[in-house]
């Protein structure tokens, strides 16, 4: 077992990139620009002369409407010109990037659908909370997801099981040379359980058990409190459905993230309400 899964050092937003960008995910995103784009397109000598290469049109697109500099600038040959560029990509915020990779999009013609397919191939293996549709970039995760996963933690810490579960499936999701969704999604279902029996002060006690010690101690409107019981129903061991979920053969990141931060403010509510 790793440092990290061992001492949980892994924290939600390191691992799902937001509001930030790692080395690794820039890099990633430039070779993606480097293979679709650059390689693609341009003639075989790296030092033809831009104004005659097939890449002409797209690097003025760059310079004109992108970089937003006269255009009698661009550099003589096609190789100092992707230099320029490159130059400029790895010294772009992490918002920036994205507005790159947007702009890239919207410029491409025949080769944006392996664009697009390779971006997010990218953005899914380095854990953004991004991906790009068309020529926009979208979140797949909220800041609100992000938080509520940082307070379970944070509020089971009192709850050893249920901590670590929580910190055992956020390390399955964030492992990024072999993320492990279904056993990540295992795991966030394992946290609910193991809080609904710490409340309930039984082991062996479902959901229900937990609902009705909460209901005991606050009150609870039966539309929420029928809502979480079929949420756990749908992912319980009960008629096989939580086997048949985690047999599926596509899960994927969204998958698991979801579970995760549905999970997480699952177990935030019940210790609330509990405590009330």
């Amino acid at each position: 077992m790793r440092f990290s899964e061992r001492y949980g050092f892994v924290r939600p937003r390191d691992a799902i990139q937001l509001e930030s960008m790692d080395d690794a995910l820039k890099t990633s995103l430039w070779n993606v620009v480097q293979e679709v784009v650059w390689n693609s397109h341009k003639s075989r000598s790296s030092y033809s002369n831009t104004t005659h290469s097939n890449l002409y049109e797209l690097i003025k697109l760059y310079w004109r409407d992108y970089f937003k500099i006269p255009t009698n600038d661009i550099p003589e040959y096609v190789q100092q010109t992707i230099e320029y560029v490159r130059h400029f990509f790895f010294e772009m915020k992490w918002y920036e990037v994205y507005d790159f990779v947007e702009f890239t999009s919207s410029i491409l013609d025949s080769s944006r659908s392996r664009y697009i397919q390779v971006c997010n191939a990218v953005l899914e293996r380095e854990m953004s909370g991004y991906r790009l549709v068309d020529t926009q970039i979208v979140p797949i995760t909220s800041s609100e997801e992000i938080g509520a996963i940082e307070d379970a933690i944070e509020t089971t810490n009192e709850l050893a099981g249920a901590n670590t579960h929580l910190k055992r499936a956020l390390e399955l999701l964030s492992d990024r040379r072999s993320p492990d969704y279904r056993n990540s999604i295992k795991e966030s279902i394992s946290a609910v359980e193991a809080v609904a029996q710490a409340i309930a002060g039984d082991k062996h006690a479902t959901l229900g058990v937990a609902l009705k010690v909460i209901s005991a101690r606050a009150t609870m409107h039966p539309a929420l409190n029928k809502s979480l019981s079929s949420l756990y129903g749908y992912t319980s061991d009960s008629d096989g459905i939580r086997h048949a979920l985690l047999d599926e053969s596509d899960l994927d990141f969204i998958d698991a993230k979801f579970m995760l931060s549905a999970c997480s403010a699952f177990v935030n509510y019940m210790i609330g309400k509990s405590r009330q």
